[in-house]
């Protein structure tokens, strides 16, 4: 089994920053990849940002020059550093574990950027 958790959500003023973290554990040796989707009120869920296990990394072109993705590999932990928030960047922010081919989700963290 695989246990996601996540911190680092708030409530933060346009322009502010965050800095969300996502710890994998459990039997995660078959990791493909890691990664933050959030979902707004009224939106479908999109995929922010990931790491694969070989390091190849995706960052959303909305997100993109304002949200950094990072990973400590050692401690299994990834990082999702956002700048320059924006009210239309508010959501519930979930962590995604892919592990082989099953998918483990973190409970949400809620981000809310005022303007």
């Amino acid at each position: 089994q695989v246990q996601v958790a996540e911190s680092g959500g708030g409530l933060v003023q346009a322009g502010g920053s965050l800095r969300l973290s996502c710890t994998a554990s459990g039997d995660i040796s078959r990791l493909f990849a890691i990664g933050w989707h959030r979902q707004a009120p009224g939106r479908q869920r999109e995929l922010v940002a990931s790491i694969t296990e070989g390091g190849d990394s995706y960052v959303a072109e909305s997100v993109k020059g304002r949200f950094t993705i990072s990973r400590d590999g050692a401690k299994n932990i990834l990082y999702l550093r956002m700048d320059s928030l924006k009210p239309e960047d508010t959501g519930v922010y979930q962590c995604n574990v892919i592990v082989s081919t099953r998918n483990f989700w973190g409970q949400g963290t809620q981000v809310t950027v005022s303007s």
